[in-house]
């Protein structure tokens, strides 16, 4: 008896775009967010919001292969998750009014604060009146900063060179200063050679997108070249925490 044959697997969906739906169901969550209306409008969010977002993160999966083959992502482990975790917070609205994606290291574990060890990547939103686009490393873990110190110390030119080269301040302008530190940080000299970036608690830069640019079925065009951009920097981060870059999967 001759074995069952394999159904080969489905062809990935073409990203062709977000449609109209997808901003003006993201609009109307935001007034609504509770748990009756979104079950009401589910296959408005699955059709317009999630779907689209599936082959937008196998589309640029299948480019960060040949970008930075060490960076990428799954839509089970890149798309965020809807619902917000509202265990530990005061607001209980249930449900996140953005859809976002995240490509990370292959060898990275989370994001964020809560995450032990989640490296740099590069992040895309599509949101009302906030659709924008970046890279790094987003508030980290103490340990993970002390380290990025240390490598900011040895490093500096380095990471200068990176961030202050014409193409990437053209792009992004600077460095986002969230929780940056007034002063040096303790046990490092006010008059340090790395100061100014030894003052940072996250290393991130990224650009706003209009809603046209967000939802065009070009986005994929779009994000790969900032996404250029913006791989020196994640590579220089993640190397310092010990995630190395890839020249091929």
């Amino acid at each position: 008896m001759s074995p069952p044959r394999r159904t080969p697997p489905a062809a990935p969906a073409e990203f062709a775009g977000f449609p109209p739906d997808a901003l003006r169901f993201l609009r109307e969550l935001a007034a609504n967010n509770e748990r009756p209306w979104f079950e009401a409008n589910r296959q408005r969010y699955e059709t317009a919001v999630r779907a689209p977002m599936v082959a937008l993160v196998e589309e640029m999966d299948a480019r960060l292969a040949t970008l930075a083959p060490e960076l990428g992502g799954t839509p089970q482990r890149a798309i965020f998750r809807i619902h917000r975790d509202v265990r530990f917070s005061a607001d209980k609205r249930p449900y996140k009014t953005n859809a976002a994606c995240w490509f990370s290291h292959r060898d990275a574990r989370g994001v964020g604060q809560d995450a032990p060890h989640g490296g740099a990547g590069l992040y895309f939103q599509l949101a009302p009146r906030d659709c924008f686009l970046g890279g790094g490393i987003w508030m980290p873990p103490s340990s993970a900063v002390k380290t990025l110190r240390v490598a900011l110390a040895a490093g500096h030119e380095e990471f200068a060179a990176i961030v202050t080269a014409r193409p990437f301040v053209r792009a992004f302008g600077a460095l986002d200063e969230e929780a940056m530190l007034v002063r040096a940080p303790r046990g490092i000299a006010p008059d340090h050679p790395a100061l100014r970036w030894l003052r940072y608690r996250s290393f991130t830069a990224g650009g706003a997108l209009t809603h046209r640019e967000a939802t065009s079925a070009a986005l994929p065009d779009l994000l790969a070249e900032r996404y250029a951009l913006l791989v020196p920097l994640v590579r220089w981060l993640n190397a310092a925490l010990g995630l190395p870059a890839a020249a091929r999967r």
